[in-house]
């Protein structure tokens, strides 16, 4: 948990305070980033399922945001080897259920 707590405390690109949402919004702004977490908002996902879901993303660009994903504790690695949310995972995938509503909204 120490590494988990470290990294969400470190300095971000853009930011010299490092506070928390900089350190999300950096995050969460990495190509691929919120695509990851998206597709796996329903199940857990093999790397070749993810990658096919993510209409198949660089598989280093993949693995690297996995492992971002997962050093930030929003995405681990099951004992299947499929790539799931954690509880935080889906408690922040559901604070951007609002915004995807409302994009189905803007875009009719």
């Amino acid at each position: 948990m120490a590494k988990q707590a470290s990294s969400r405390s470190s300095g971000v690109r853009g930011s010299r305070t490092g506070r928390p949402i900089m350190a999300l919004l950096d995050l969460l702004g990495r190509r691929w980033s919120l695509r990851i977490l998206w597709e796996l908002r329903d199940a857990p996902l093999t790397s070749r399922a993810l990658r096919t879901a993510c209409d198949e993303a660089s598989p280093t660009v993949l693995q690297t945001r996995l492992s971002e994903l997962r050093e930030a504790g929003f995405v681990e690695l099951g004992e299947a080897g499929g790539y799931g949310l954690t509880p935080l995972g889906r408690d922040l995938c559901e604070t951007f259920m609002p915004l995807h509503r409302f994009a189905e909204r803007w875009r009719k």
